[in-house]
């Protein structure tokens, strides 16, 4: 592989192999690289052929050139605008009235003299 690809760069490619981990896009006559199913589209991606097919022309942006290992790892995702995540809707927030009135609720307080009569008949 030649140095002709660098990290940042953004190639027109076309895709030639689909794999259950990413696909393989050609970028030239002797080279291809491949896209990681994570960088293939924002959002998660259950599988690859809801989103590409062999023969598909794809931009994608170079990640990564790993001369040594002769690997260029592609993104699709990376050459796209990331969606607009809808505005987060603040919950009401509940409110709570407290009533005088005291209805089916004694404090500990009435309730002991209660208690210390109701004890003290027995």
């Amino acid at each position: 592989m030649t140095n002709k690809f660098e990290a940042g760069q953004i190639i027109d490619g076309k895709v030639t192999g689909i794999q259950p981990y990413g696909a393989f896009v050609a970028l030239d006559e002797e080279n291809q690289g491949l896209v990681h199913i994570s960088e293939i589209t924002h959002g998660y991606v259950k599988d690859i052929n809801e989103h590409l097919t062999v023969g598909d022309e794809v931009k994608v942006k170079v990640m990564n050139v790993d001369e040594a290992k002769n690997k260029v790892s592609l993104s699709i995702r990376a050459t796209e605008e990331a969606p607009k995540k809808p505005a987060k809707e603040k919950k009401a927030q509940p409110t709570f009235q407290q009533d005088n009135d005291t209805a089916g609720f004694n404090t500990l307080k009435d309730k002991l003299q209660e208690w210390i009569d109701q004890s003290a008949k027995k």
